[in-house]
């Protein structure tokens, strides 16, 4: 076995290997880990890994042996930066993520939408595409939803390329449209803010938002919007 060098949603992971580079998945899910010396053990979505040119093979000890991530309280959770997802009262709670079978292939969008003790999901498929467009249409859908552009709106995502070519004035080479699109709809609101969470990390309402974009893509298909049980996180 080894670990071979990956990109996963922005980030440079390793992830599990044979001898020859060949990811081995297990349901559809590859063990990774974000540094070599850290034990701890997540997993990824094999459409979501995309190959680092170049980068060699790590022999199997190269990795600490694997061990569960640690489970956190909900409230303790953080983000890549280092920050809680803090869920602020009276702010409108939002959780988008794309998915995509192949890159490009059949791809689908999950949004999870709590405002106060309202909590709405959306389970979308888009299409042939790729993950990148299935990102930034979930977050376009969700900003479409809220009709209360002057309420804070805190929109968590776990594609930094999102926030990048939206909110850090990142250069884009592809969907220059969409983005284009995007960014005109999120000036409407008085304050929204687009926060990166790590994704496959055990913050619930992102892992579910994952499960609705797979599912989108798995039936081919959606049911519109839908209000469930469960409101303010």
């Amino acid at each position: 076995m080894a670990w071979r060098k990956m990109r996963f949603k922005g980030s440079d992971v390793f992830a599990r290997s044979d001898e020859h580079g060949n990811l081995v998945a297990d349901g559809g899910r590859v063990e990774i880990r974000y540094k070599p010396g850290d034990g701890r053990a997540y997993h990824a979505a094999l459409r979501n890994l995309e190959p680092v040119t170049g980068a060699g093979l790590l022999p199997d000890d190269a990795c600490a042996p694997a061990k569960a991530a640690a489970p956190r309280a909900k409230s303790a959770r953080k983000t890549e930066d280092g920050r809680a997802p803090v869920h602020e009262e009276g702010a409108i709670i939002v959780y988008a993520d794309g998915a995509c079978s192949g890159n490009p292939g059949p791809a689908g969008l999950g949004i999870v939408l709590i405002d106060g003790k309202l909590r709405r999901e959306l389970s979308h498929y888009l299409g042939e595409g790729t993950n990148n467009i299935a990102e930034l249409t979930a977050i376009e859908l969700a900003a479409q939803a809220i009709e209360a552009r002057d309420r804070p709106v805190r929109m968590h995502t776990d594609s930094q390329y999102a926030i990048g070519v939206l909110q850090k004035g990142w250069k884009a080479k592809a969907n220059v449209e969409l983005i284009a699109r995007v960014k005109k709809l999120l000036a409407n609101f008085a304050d929204l803010e687009l926060r990166y969470v790590r994704g496959h990390s055990g913050v619930p309402l992102n892992e579910r938002a994952d499960a609705l974009a797979v599912e989108a893509v798995q039936r081919r298909g959606g049911d519109g919007w839908k209000t469930v049980a469960g409101g303010s996180p």
